[in-house]
């Protein structure tokens, strides 16, 4: 009879430090950025080509690069750092509940995730009924609401569906059916049937859509932020408002962009004279500070119960960390009055571009920024000022357009730091014309 073996001994578990797990296997200052961006080529997919650069950590409006370079940040990650990098409050909150309490799927709840979606309601000033669907971004809040139109859709017999020109909703297909730029499109042929695409701003051609009948939803943007920074006239949008109404449609505003104070107030539709409030709202971006969190806000009762039990879902959706990090997000905007410094330094900053010669327009909504250059000579001059910015003045800015800037700061952007900004651009673009810095500002 053999003789019973003594098990091994349990495997301890590795002490894994951050380097480990960055799969960097050294610092980053003993790496170099090109090798670092060798590596990156090697092991991930070309769909956002080269990054730009390595960044290794940030601070408020700064971050610093593989290489230890300083930028200032007026872009905020596309507007998502609502409040900058590292802000204290935001990594506490994270850490704390990640140590309390991650993940649990969508079969339990927590305190955490009831807060999120009582105060959201709150803030949107919601009716009784209203509801909250937490994502993971503003893609998969728009594929929510794209689902409740499609369930309107089928029961009420309405085949269309309406966007407009200019608009971007999302990457994932049915975002994507619902935007418009024909290079993101194209690519993957036929897409979602019955969607329609809208001049931008065009009263006649929506009042036209509708006299046609059959349509089951309307997808707007506020403020077109891929296109531009591009507003929707007031007068559009509550007409948009009276006829889904008056022909039982869904309005469906994407704040995805605008929302969480970006334009100086809690969601752009609320700026809005007449009362616009529409029956569906996608909210991402902002709402978690750079933890990833999407929401779709859904108006009333009947809104609400467009997708019933089991008809949608979401594995990672509002769980304990995510809704933290957004309630503290709100706490912290709330309670440090930045909706009116978002409103003021907005103001500084269109300002000083306004003052540019090189500056044909300034489209300003709280720290929504879009400016239009006109450099003669210069085939794409917005492309071309994003470069020399970031590259040689430390300056990180967006391009929308060959022509068009679009800046998206954190919302707690000091006016000091908005001065140094305009310093650093006042110079790129001296560098970019050939002007002295004077000339150039």
């Amino acid at each position: 009879m053999r003789e019973p073996t003594t098990p091994p001994p349990a495997a301890q578990e590795p002490q894994l430090t951050s380097v480990d797990l960055a799969s960097a296997a050294a610092s980053p200052s003993a790496v170099s950025a090109d090798a670092l961006l060798q590596r990156y080529s090697a092991a991930l997919t070309g769909v956002f080509g080269t990054p730009q650069a390595v960044l290794v950590r940030g601070s408020g409006a700064r971050v610093w690069d593989a290489e230890g370079k300083e930028y200032l940040d007026l872009l905020g990650g596309i507007a998502v750092n609502a409040l900058g990098h590292a802000h204290p409050l935001i990594s506490s909150v994270i850490s704390s509940q990640q140590a309390t309490l991650g993940h649990i799927s969508n079969l339990f709840t927590s305190p955490t995730q009831i807060a999120l979606a009582e105060k959201l309601l709150a803030l949107a000033e919601a009716p009784a009924g209203s509801s909250v669907f937490f994502a993971n971004s503003g893609s998969e809040a728009n594929e929510a609401a794209l689902k409740a139109v499609l369930r309107h859709r089928k029961e009420s017999g309405k085949p269309r569906i309406l966007a407009l020109e200019g608009s971007f909703h999302g990457r994932t297909t049915g975002a994507l059916s619902l935007t418009h730029k024909p290079a993101y499109r194209e690519p993957f042929g036929e897409l979602l049937p019955g969607v329609e695409f809208l001049p931008f701003n065009d009263l006649p051609a929506l009042e036209s859509a509708f006299e046609q009948g059959g349509v089951a939803g309307l997808f707007l943007e506020p403020i077109q932020g891929e296109a531009g920074v591009l507003p929707l006239d007031d007068a559009y949008l509550g007409r948009a408002r009276e006829l889904t109404r008056a022909h039982g449609a869904l309005l469906v505003l994407d704040e995805v962009q605008t929302g969480v104070g970006r334009t100086g107030e809690w969601f752009r539709y609320q700026a809005v004279g007449g009362g616009v409030v529409p029956d569906l709202m996608t909210l991402a971006k902002g709402l978690g500070s750079g933890f990833p969190i999407g929401a779709l806000i859904c108006f009333g009762r009947q809104a609400s119960t467009l997708l019933g039990a089991g008809q949608h879902g979401t594995t990672f959706g509002g769980n304990p960390p995510a809704t933290a990090a957004a309630l503290a997000t709100l706490h912290a905007i709330e309670s440090g009055g930045i909706l009116e410094n978002v409103r003021t330094v907005g103001a500084q900053l269109a300002s000083a571009l306004r003052a540019h010669p090189q500056v044909r327009q300034v489209r300003q909504f709280g720290l929504h920024i879009g400016a239009d250059l006109d450099i003669p000579g210069i085939e794409a001059p917005a492309k071309e000022l994003v470069t020399i910015a970031r590259q040689r003045h430390g300056l990180i800015i967006n391009a929308t357009g060959e022509a068009t800037l679009r800046l998206a700061p954190p919302l707690n952007l000091t006016a000091e730091e908005a001065a140094e900004a305009v310093e650093r651009l006042t110079a790129a673009l001296a560098e970019l014309t050939g002007l002295t810095p004077e000339a150039a500002g």
